[in-house]
């Protein structure tokens, strides 16, 4: 570098002097018989002009060349090693550095396809109903072979959520992690796009709980057709059986994978964990009490008279919300209600859940304020929630946005110890699914028609806290989030299980846990007991034992009858036992069975269900299931 500066400098120099030799030779005059030799130095002089001058360009290039080579390397350490006025003598600056390495996340392949057109979606509902639809939107694109649009989230619910997708998930992340499945694009091509505008769009609501035969059959021909189609409802549009393996397991990448939370909601979702693991253990409660909850449901037990009116007046003022009159007590009795808290309190309790645990609200403004927690905070006085733990400066950016508050519920829930929704709604579901896949985390489901029956035993003194608490343990032994197959109803899906709640195909066998299938055959009420009791015997108990034949549910191996269970809250004292069912020569229950109970225990070969029966006259409950050795 010395070297090129100094020859730099001397090329100058000797130009400057030939310039100045030539416009002396202007000034100053000569004698005509020299002016051939001054003609010849002229010519000589400017061809060692142009040559001092292309040697000075290649100099130079070329010390630009090694420069900027040499400069990745030794550049920015001899900048950062440069002692600065803003930097102190001890500063770290100062002493030798390694950068981080970032390592590149591999990008699947694209996967290569014809494209038969393009999907539009608009989801409907709350976060986590939206949350399953773009789950089975993308499965089905990667059927029919079609490039999707990034999902339009809901604005005109009852929340009136204003959020876009890419404000509560990494679109980034969820359009590559999907690229060797599906082409997803953040809006349609610019010929597309004006189309859309002018609003030219087929549009439609595909049937719901369709198999994908129906998108093969009759949604791809009119993609071909129209080039774009948009679904503009997208809830429950996809079966949750008898769909094959491979798009099973799609949802199952999409939900647990591709749909990740941004990284603004994970960051302050992380801090929350952080703080409440601080503390100790944590249970979050679900605790479906809303006004929307209840004024949809048309719920109203333990509201004053005019907190009902309200309820009322708000669902009336929803068009979409169908059902306008609504029994309340009926429906509670049906199991149809959330849990008030009031309820929810004393179900915790039976539980023997821990008073000291901290219990996490994940919801939003729980209808009738402090009054309506009272029993709860008294039970429990480690309650809190998001509101609590955080600051106004940290939720303010998710302040109005219901559907990013939820995400942040969704994180703790997933992480809590225990969690315990008081409905099945979608976020109950979604949330249950996820805790199986993660590892089969402690989820207690509420059988709230048992519980509501029990609850009121217990309010009106018929049935005492042990009997009471003894029989909530026993309903819900086996509704901890273990390893279950799902239950299939033929022809109607609404009351079969959610996919999202259990995603069995997803999930590995715990070691130490065997599968078990529950199947509810019938699940029937009389006021005569003993006409129950030959109900059940005649077309709950049989159908059980023909299961043993090639039923669908059966051909998987290692299926047999094992257990007896009966739960008996108000007939004689509560009494819960388990005991071998089977004819002659079957192990006796260990406690004393009421005579008419005889017929349906004994008398019968041992077969591949698990029977288990809930009797508190006058009504009669019976369940069948599957259980695998």
């Amino acid at each position: 570098m010395g070297r090129g500066a100094y020859w730099i400098q001397r090329m100058y120099r000797f130009e400057r002097a030939m310039g100045s030799e030539c416009r002396g030779e202007r000034h100053h005059g000569l004698k005509p018989g020299v002016e051939g030799k001054v003609e010849k130095l002229k010519s000589r002089s400017k061809l060692k002009l142009w040559m001092i001058r292309t040697m000075t360009t290649v100099l130079l290039w070329t010390c630009v060349l090694q420069l900027t080579a040499l400069g990745g390397s030794w550049g920015p350490r001899v900048l950062k090693g440069w002692p600065s006025c803003f930097t102190p003598s001890f500063s770290p600056l100062s002493l030798k550095q390694v950068a981080p390495v970032v390592e590149k996340i591999a990008l699947p392949p694209k996967r290569i396809y014809r494209n038969n057109g393009y999907v539009m979606v608009s989801c409907n509902g709350g976060l986590n109903q939206m949350r399953g639809a773009i789950c089975d939107m993308v499965a089905i694109a990667r059927y029919l072979n079609v490039t999707l649009i990034v999902p339009e989230l809901d604005k005109s619910s009852f929340w009136a959520d204003p959020s876009e997708f890419q404000d509560i998930f990494d679109v980034d992340h969820f359009i590559a992690s999907l690229r060797d499945e599906v082409r997803i694009l953040k809006e349609l091509p610019p010929r597309l796009k004006r189309r859309a505008e002018l609003g030219t769009v087929y549009s439609m609501p595909p049937v719901s709980w369709s198999d994908i035969s129906y998108y093969q059959n009759q949604i791809l021909p009119l993609i071909k057709k129209h080039k774009i189609v948009h679904f503009n409802r997208t809830d429950a549009r996809l079966a949750n059986n008898g769909l094959p393996i491979e798009i099973q397991k799609l949802r199952c990448r999409v939900n647990y994978a591709a749909l990740r939370f941004t990284s603004e909601i994970e960051e302050l979702g992380r801090r929350v964990i952080r703080i409440l693991r601080q503390n100790g253990p944590f249970l979050v409660l679900h605790l479906r009490y809303e006004m929307d909850m209840l004024a949809f449901s048309g719920c109203t037990h333990g509201c004053t008279i005019e907190e009902a009116e309200e309820l009322t007046r708000m669902r009336y003022a929803y068009p979409w919300w169908k059902e306008k009159v609504i029994n309340s007590e009926l429906k509670r009795k049906d199991g149809l209600c959330p849990l008030t808290p009031e309820e929810t309190a004393l179900i915790l309790r039976a539980l023997d859940i821990d008073r000291n645990i901290q219990v996490y609200i994940a919801a939003g403004e729980i209808y009738g304020g402090k009054r309506r927690m009272a029993a709860l905070s008294d039970a429990y006085p480690n309650v809190v929630r998001k509101e609590i733990l955080l600051g106004p400066s940290d939720l303010g950016y998710f302040q109005n946005h219901s559907s990013q508050m939820a995400a942040l519920d969704y994180m703790v829930s997933l992480e809590s110890d225990i969690f315990i929704p008081t409905y099945d709604g979608n976020m109950a579901k979604v949330v249950e699914g996820h805790r199986r896949y993660i590892g089969f985390k402690k989820t207690i489901t509420l059988d709230r028609k048992l519980l509501v029956e029990l609850i009121d035993q217990y309010n009106n003194g018929t049935l005492g806290w042990d009997d009471f608490s003894s029989s909530v343990k026993a309903t819900h032994a086996n509704r901890m989030g273990r390893a279950t197959r799902r239950a299939v109803i033929p022809d109607r899906p609404k009351e079969e299980d959610y996919f999202y709640a259990n995603p069995q195909e997803c999930l590995q066998q715990p070691p130490d846990k065997p599968w078990t299938s529950r199947v509810r055959y019938d699940v029937f009420q009389r006021t005569d007991v003993s006409h129950a009791i030959a109900y059940a015997r005649d077309t709950v108990w049989a159908p059980c034992q023909r299961v043993r034949g090639p039923a669908p549910l059966t051909r998987e191996k290692g299926f047999s009858c094992v257990s007896l269970r009966l739960i008996l809250p108000s007939l004689h004292k509560s009494q819960v036992g388990e005991g071998r069912v089977g004819g002659e020569g079957a192990d006796p229950p260990p406690w004393d069975r009421p005579p008419d109970l005889i017929p349906i225990v004994g008398r019968r070969e041992a077969g591949p269900c698990l029977l288990s029966g809930e009797i508190s006259p006058p009504v009669l409950t019976f369940h069948i299931s599957l259980m695998s050795n």
